[in-house]
Formats: structure tokens, C-alpha cells, sequence
């Protein structure tokens, strides 16, 4: 039996699923660029709904790339993994799977003065967390985009405040719709942020 290997890759720009063959050979692809918004100089953002349609559109017309071939079946993905835009980050509502806001993208700049609230409560500065992470305070990390939206957006505090918040980096949120898709027999391409769609 053929064993190939998908895997998402959900960039900055644009969502692209590949299949690898056995050897790490591309086998087929598809890929699609997704809308970029600046709301503000300095700010990035991604509608995530945009990140998810991208990532199923692009799974479900690899595969049918792949079985056109007529020599591979979709059973022949034997693991799908998945990589992502890095510091990129959603909070989401663990009920709904809905986001609560736009993903801020890991280049976003809003979180400026939150970094510099944060080094000057440390002795150490931008070094602060250097010891447990090995890097400098800087606009481009996770937590900081978290403390920007609990201060700054009333949807996420209020999630927090009733134990529905979830916080994370691209590849977790699609992980938890995708794998909710499959446990809910809808397939890949048939989820829209926790309701079934057409």
C-alpha cells in the first residue's frame, strides 16, 4: 500500500496543502493566497475564518489533484502535519471555536508599549524572560498579543473571565477545528469555525 504524507502549510501570505510521497518527493499541492488588513500603520491582521477556509479549500483540492492521477486515493495519506506563521495568534471561545478577534500577525507592531510596560517592571529589561526562553522581550511573541488583547478587547477579557478563553498560534486553532471536523464526520472542507456548512 502507497503511504504518502500531507502536510498545511499556513504562511503569512497564502495557505498551501502538499503531498509527499514515501521518498519526501512532492507529489501534488494546492495553494491560495488569503486577504491581508492593516487596520491601523504598524498593525497586521488575518481574518482566521480566512485562515480555516484557505486550509480546507487547499486540502480538498490537493487530493482531488491527487486522486485525478488515478494512481493515489485519499486513503493513501497515511498523517497530515501541520506548520504555521510562527507568532501569529488567535483567542478564541473554547465552546464556540469562534475567534474573539482578529489574529494578529506575528509582524504586528501594536504591542509596542506593552513591551515596554513589561521590561521596565524587571531588572533585566528586554532580557527579563531571556533566562526560561532564551530570547529578548519583543513585540513578536504570543504572550504580549494576549496581554494587548485582555487590555484593549472586552470579548476576550469577558472569555477569560468565564473560563472560555483559548489562546494560541494558527496551527493550534486549526488543529482543534480540523480534528473537530473528523470526530464530527463532516470531513476537512465541511467546518466554518464550529458549525457545519454547506
Amino acid at each position: 500500500m502507497t503511504r504518502l504524507v500531507g502536510a498545511i502549510d499556513q504562511g503569512t501570505t497564502s495557505t498551501r496543502f502538499v503531498i509527499f510521497d514515501e521518498l519526501g518527493s512532492i507529489v501534488t499541492y494546492h495553494q491560495m493566497e488569503f486577504e491581508q488588513h492593516y487596520p491601523h500603520p504598524g498593525w497586521v491582521e488575518h481574518d482566521p475564518h480566512d485562515l480555516l477556509a484557505t486550509a480546507q479549500s487547499c486540502v480538498e483540492q490537493a487530493v482531488r489533484k491527487l486522486e485525478s492521477t488515478g494512481k493515489y486515493h485519499a486513503s493513501d495519506i497515511a498523517s497530515v502535519g501541520i506548520t504555521n506563521q510562527r507568532e501569529t495568534t488567535i483567542a478564541w471561545d473554547s465552546v464556540t471555536g469562534e475567534p474573539l478577534y482578529p489574529a494578529i500577525v506575528w509582524s504586528d507592531g501594536r504591542t509596542a508599549l506593552t513591551v515596554k510596560q513589561l521590561t521596565e517592571t524587571s531588572k533585566l529589561g528586554v532580557n527579563a524572560l531571556q533566562a526560561i526562553c532564551g530570547l529578548p522581550l519583543t513585540t513578536y511573541f504570543s504572550a504580549v498579543k494576549l496581554r494587548w488583547m485582555l487590555d484593549h478587547v472586552p470579548a476576550v477579557k469577558n472569555a477569560l473571565d468565564q473560563g472560555r478563553l483559548r489562546f494560541s498560534t494558527v496551527d493550534t486553532w486549526l488543529i482543534y477545528l480540523l480534528s473537530l471536523c473528523i470526530l464530527l464526520g463532516f470531513g476537512i472542507a465541511r467546518l466554518d469555525a464550529g458549525k457545519e456548512s454547506s
